[in-house]
């Protein structure tokens, strides 16, 4: 090599480690920009050229220095889709442990606004009617806690379907942001995919596409396949989302109310092709559609409507039980054979259900026969509160029902998260910016750069001893 090719030499020397000095700023700049990943330059040693010509003598020739390759990611693509997966099943158990605890909440159990508190004092106000029959006083306060009662059931219910609602609207959101979400990758891939193809990096452009395809597993438990070209196909229930740099709509079909989710469930479909749906069993989207379910015979249905099936079922059971008693008794005036309450045949037992009687008159408070202010079938009523197969052990075992469907949920959802944080962890610790590696890279590259420019001064100097002082020694 020439003495002028070890100018070229240093030359590399200081330009690589300029360059590295370049991808540490970058990386300090952004050692708190969430989703960014660490860089590194890639560097690799340039070779001698072959010796030709008498001159060369065959004596051994060193490199020509260094050459810079490219600026490399350090991602971890088994950590990434140990994230996606992860957040797939978190954010579906979170849907569904949130669904139930919002169950449980509405039922004000225990406490003073609780079903179980007005079944209470409905009994107690049964008993005070049996020891003072054909009075008006407690004859009113019956009917007013009678009505109470109903009313909150009514109210249970009706905070059920208000739920449900809000959930179907909260579906149709997380449709639209992944779309949103889809369309955002397809975009990136292409500017990838031109990026690449120039020869420049694209590695900021790839952190913010693996956000974006995070919130996509998040949403659908997706998949994602990476491919030559840079790109990457974005898979949901085994079809693509998105492909290069074109992505497919999804929407949401079925019911908009929760009577009808039985008969209409809720599915997603591809928006171009109607009446296909897409499979998800995982993701938030997964968990919606699952609590979103009509009830069945099983009571394996969704579990808001499963809810409110609860509550009919209970409103049916008190009417009958309590209609079972009261038809068999008698009115001060001796008329026989009356309901107590009444229940809807065409909408939901928990809204129809209802209190017949306006006025003492018109409650059955004695037997036949025994005169208008006996009390016994009051009684009777008074007494269904503590008897087997009450209406309160039956609202009772409602209660538990949901209230170990909800710990259960929150456990389950307290491990997934858990394990998402896990993965998240992992791979931030293989990902995110370091300060102190960071710092020590800097005062590498800083050290490199002055040692190829002193490099460069000592060939700079040695050629002007060639070009200007040669044979001029003795003058």
């Amino acid at each position: 090599m020439s003495t002028f090719g070890g100018l070229s030499t240093a030359y590399s020397g200081l330009n690589a480690a300029r360059q590295g000095l370049d991808v540490v700023g970058q990386n300090i700049a952004n050692a708190t920009t969430a989703g960014y990943t660490r860089q590194r330059i890639t560097t690799s040693a340039v070779g001698s050229l072959a010796q030709v010509g008498p001159l060369s003598g065959g004596s051994p020739r060193v490199g020509q220095g260094v050459s810079v390759d490219g600026v490399a990611r350090l991602g971890d693509a088994f950590l990434d889709a140990r994230v996606r997966i992860t957040a797939a099943a978190s954010g579906n158990l979170a849907v569904r442990s949130n669904t139930f605890t919002d169950i449980q909440a509405s039922l004000n159990e225990p406490g003073k606004n609780g079903i179980s508190a007005q079944l209470s004092s409905f009994w107690s106000a049964w008993s005070a009617v049996s020891n003072q029959a054909g009075q008006a006083a407690p004859a009113g306060v019956l009917l007013q806690t009678a009505t109470a009662l109903t009313n909150q059931i009514a109210a249970g219910y009706t905070a059920l379907n208000d739920q449900w609602t809000q959930t179907r609207g909260k579906l149709t959101g997380m449709v639209d942001e992944l779309n949103q979400a889809a369309t955002s990758v397809a975009a990136l891939n292409g500017e990838i995919r031109s990026t690449l193809a120039r020869g420049g990096s694209a590695n900021e452009l790839i952190d913010q596409r693996n956000q974006l395809t995070t919130s996509i597993a998040a949403l659908t438990g997706g998949t994602v396949r990476e491919l030559p070209d840079g790109t990457a196909e974005v898979l949901v229930g085994g079809n693509a989302l998105v492909s290069g740099d074109t992505s497919y709509q999804l929407s949401v079909s079925g019911s908009s109310t929760m009577e009808g989710a039985s008969g209409a469930p809720l599915t997603l479909q591809w928006t171009a092709r109607p009446n296909i749906p897409v499979s998800v069993e995982s993701g938030e989207i997964a968990g919606a559609l699952s609590v979103l379910a009509g009830a069945n015979a099983s009571g394996t249905g969704g579990a808001i409507a499963e809810a409110a099936a609860g509550y009919n079922k209970f409103a049916t059971y008190l009417a009958n039980a309590v209609n079972a008693v009261h038809s068999g008794g008698t009115t001060p005036s001796g008329t026989t054979g009356l309901s107590f309450f009444a229940v809807s045949s065409t909408g939901p037992a928990a809204l129809g259900l209802s209190v017949i009687p306006t006025s003492g008159a018109e409650i059955a408070t004695g037997t036949a026969g025994a005169g208008g202010n006996d009390g016994s079938n009051a009684a009777a009523i008074a007494h269904l509160g503590s008897a087997a197969g009450s209406p309160d052990s039956v609202w009772s075992t409602f209660v538990t029902g949901i209230g170990v469907a909800a710990k259960s949920a929150l456990q389950q959802a307290t491990l997934a998260d858990s394990a998402a944080s896990n993965a998240s962890k992992a791979q931030l610790s293989n990902s995110s910016v370091d300060m102190d590696e960071e710092n020590v890279n800097m005062l590498t590259f800083q050290t490199s750069y002055q040692g190829a420019a002193r490099v460069m001064t000592s060939i700079d100097e040695m050629l002007d001893t060639l070009i200007n002082h040669t044979g001029i020694v003795g003058r």
